[in-house]
Order: C-alpha cells, then sequence, then structure tokens
C-alpha cells in the first residue's frame, strides 16, 4: 500500500475557506485523504465438518472416536473432563508425595496432555 506524505505547510495553503482543525490543517483534506471504505477479505467456507487435529491418529483413537459416536459429544466431554480432572489430581498428589514444586508439577501436566495427543486420547 503506498502512502503520501503531506506537509503542514501545504495543507494550510490550500485551505482556503475550510474549517480548520487541531493544529491548523485542513479538516477536508485529512477526510479527503482517509478511504471512505475499508476492504475486509471474505474467510473461507469450510466443507467439512470441524474435526480435531488428532482424529485417526495414536493407539487408542480409534476407540475413543467410537464412545464419542455412541456417548453423543456432551456426555462424552463431560466423562473426559472427569477423566482429565483425576488424572490432573494423581499428578499432584505424586508431587506432593516426591516433593516437587509447582513448576514441576505443571511440566508433569504438560507431559501428561502430551503423551494423551500421542496416544490417541484426545482424539
Amino acid at each position: 500500500m503506498a502512502t503520501t506524505s503531506v506537509s503542514v505547510s501545504t495543507l494550510k495553503g490550500a485551505a482556503g475557506s475550510g474549517s480548520s482543525f487541531a493544529s491548523g490543517e485542513n479538516y477536508g483534506l485529512l477526510v479527503k485523504s482517509v478511504p471512505a471504505q475499508v476492504r475486509i477479505p471474505k474467510q473461507a467456507v469450510r466443507l467439512r465438518p470441524m474435526m480435531s487435529v488428532n482424529e485417526g491418529k495414536g493407539l487408542f483413537a480409534p476407540i475413543v472416536v467410537v464412545t464419542k459416536k455412541i456417548l453423543g459429544q456432551k456426555q462424552f466431554n463431560q466423562i473426559r473432563g472427569k477423566a482429565i480432572a483425576l488424572h490432573s489430581q494423581v499428578i499432584t498428589e505424586f508431587c506432593k508425595t516426591i516433593g516437587a514444586d509447582a513448576k514441576q508439577r505443571q511440566g508433569l501436566i504438560r507431559l501428561a496432555k502430551k503423551n494423551g495427543e500421542k496416544l490417541g486420547f484426545l482424539a
């Protein structure tokens, strides 16, 4: 996009009887220099239904996908959330037992999520 620089003295000299703006600049020229419309590109239309990035990947992915279809998305997400919460609690208790700090605990939880993705639990 090309830009044009205009000095304040040029604006003052071309003014004539236009209304003045903050520091003596011509408001009419300022309005003309700003585009009236801005084009926003349309987003691409999605042809396929939204699927998980990990769907079909990992050892347990087929089991997870079939279970999701049997239970329905809402109930499946509730059960998955409970399982993830329980697993996080187990990791927290383990960290308390070995004396790990909060940063190490968070690292273990991230590692568990990564492993879950690789194994297909998050399909």
